[in-house]
């Protein structure tokens, strides 16, 4: 059952396992996003090299694959390391941080989405034209859709692919194509951080590691990431602090405070 107490569970895991999470990502988040992890429990590890990133798929827990800046060097990077991760059977996760935007972005994001992620996160605009949905034209890496157009598409990508797919938004929607949970967490000064969403898939990944059901991983993950936000938000002063403030909020939240706060449906 997924549910409020499963998420702190799954949180407990975290941080008794402290798994190794690799992620290869974009120069943007790497710092936010290995510091978010290590508030969470979990112990970052930013990869890139062709000639390393299959021998480090061995050595984590969950691989964490983010598109935001695109280069050949670094997809073929991912290409070797979700091969890896497939045959030795690693839970990992894939954002199409742009999708829609580039011809050839929408290749690399489209043939990723086809080698088996355990779980796909973004937005609404970005899950619409993975899915080859009609949307309308994405903007930067914001949403121009609001998460509730892109539950059918979401669905239909999750049914399609085998995998779980998370649209993020005001209301976060999680599906495995049969199953759809609502996650009812965050502030509006998350959106005013870059790299929020990116934060959002790294944690997905830390918590495959401990999760063995990929959508219960999701939901747990953009649960944590919402109350702590909630919580950070009320000390900030605006986004500067907010983000600081953030790692705060994961690293001290507690039982109680996710019991009572997190709003899954």
């Amino acid at each position: 059952m997924i549910d409020n107490e499963g998420a702190w569970r799954a949180l407990s895991a975290v941080r008794s396992a402290r798994p190794l999470v690799h992620n290869i990502t974009n120069y943007v988040v790497m710092n936010s996003t290995a510091n978010a992890l290590l508030a969470l429990g979990a112990s970052p590890a930013m990869v890139h090299a062709v000639e390393e990133v299959e021998e480090f798929v061995d050595l984590a827990q969950a691989l964490v694959v983010n598109i935001g800046t695109l280069s050949a060097d670094w997809v073929t990077a991912m290409r070797l390391a979700v091969a890896r991760a497939r045959q030795s059977g690693r839970p990992w996760v894939l954002d199409p941080v742009g999708v829609g935007a580039t011809r050839y972005r929408n290749l690399v994001a489209g043939e990723l989405a086809l080698s088996s992620p355990s779980a796909i996160r973004g937005n609404a605009s970005e899950i619409l034209s993975l899915a080859q949905a009609t949307s309308q034209a994405t903007r930067g890496v914001d949403s121009s859709e609001p998460a509730e157009a892109a539950i059918l598409a979401a669905r239909e990508l999750a049914q399609r692919l085998g995998t779980v797919v998370a649209v993020t938004g005001a209301v976060d929607y999680i599906t495995d194509g049969e199953r759809v949970v609502s996650c009812n967490n965050g502030h509006a000064l998350m959106t005013r951080v870059t790299g929020m969403g990116c934060t959002a898939t790294a944690l997905i990944g830390a918590f495959l590691a401990v999760e063995p059901d990929p959508l219960a991983a999701a939901v747990y993950g953009l649960a944590v990431l919402g109350v702590a936000g909630e919580l950070a938000a009320a000390n900030a002063k605006g986004p500067g602090t907010f983000q600081v403030q953030l790692y705060d909020a994961l690293a001290n939240l507690e039982r109680a405070t996710l019991l009572e706060r997190a709003r899954l449906a």
